[in-house]
């Protein structure tokens, strides 16, 4: 992130990310999250007045249908929010709506590195542990790529194993899920 910038936070929760994005960019830039519980959004917005941020905002809305402009975003950040939608695809076609042309996404989220077998992928305590709704990367890749993402990279984080195997203890979940960074950017000519 630059000075100036504006950033969206998908999933902002009480909005950590979004005040160390909000440091990022400075008085002159501005951050934007989005949480679809109106406590989270609650207590985000105590949170920016408690901390003074001036330069961030919390709005109510879900990641499939972002309350924010068109072409408005130079950063889309995200921390293990994406794998929790079923609309995948949705999340990736709004994001790209409302990047500016040249805008980018940085995201970190729990992928899947290999098919997750059904005692898994069936397991709502695994979905809501941000697990069972983890994309193959191949997967991830072509839905980046079809919402208009170029320049897309997808880098697992091996190291990311020892603390995904704390989250459901022998369950063998790191033999298909890791953390990974997912980036992509808008062409300076799109719109849209």
């Amino acid at each position: 992130m630059k000075a100036g910038e504006t950033v969206l936070d998908l999933g902002s929760g009480a909005g950590s990310d979004a005040f160390l994005a909000a440091r990022a960019v400075g008085a002159g830039g501005h951050v934007i999250g989005v949480d679809m519980t109106a406590e989270m959004v609650s207590k985000a917005r105590a949170n920016a007045a408690a901390g003074d941020y001036l330069n961030v905002e919390f709005r109510p809305g879900e990641i499939e249908h972002l309350p924010v402009a068109d072409s408005t975003v130079d950063v889309i950040i995200s921390n293990c929010v994406i794998n929790l939608s079923p609309q995948k695809a949705a999340v990736f076609l709004d994001a790209f709506r409302v990047l500016k042309p040249g805008g980018r996404l940085a995201l970190s989220d729990v992928v899947a590195s290999a098919v997750l077998p059904a005692e898994i992928a069936n397991d709502l305590s695994l979905y809501s542990g941000c697990m069972a709704g983890a994309s193959l990367i191949a997967d991830l890749h072509e839905l980046l790529a079809a919402a208009g993402f170029e320049n897309i990279k997808i880098t697992p984080k091996d190291e990311s194993k020892v603390f995904i195997d704390q989250w459901a203890p022998r369950r063998n979940v790191t033999d298909y899920v890791v953390s990974a960074n997912i980036e992509g950017t808008k062409a300076l000519s799109q719109v849209g």
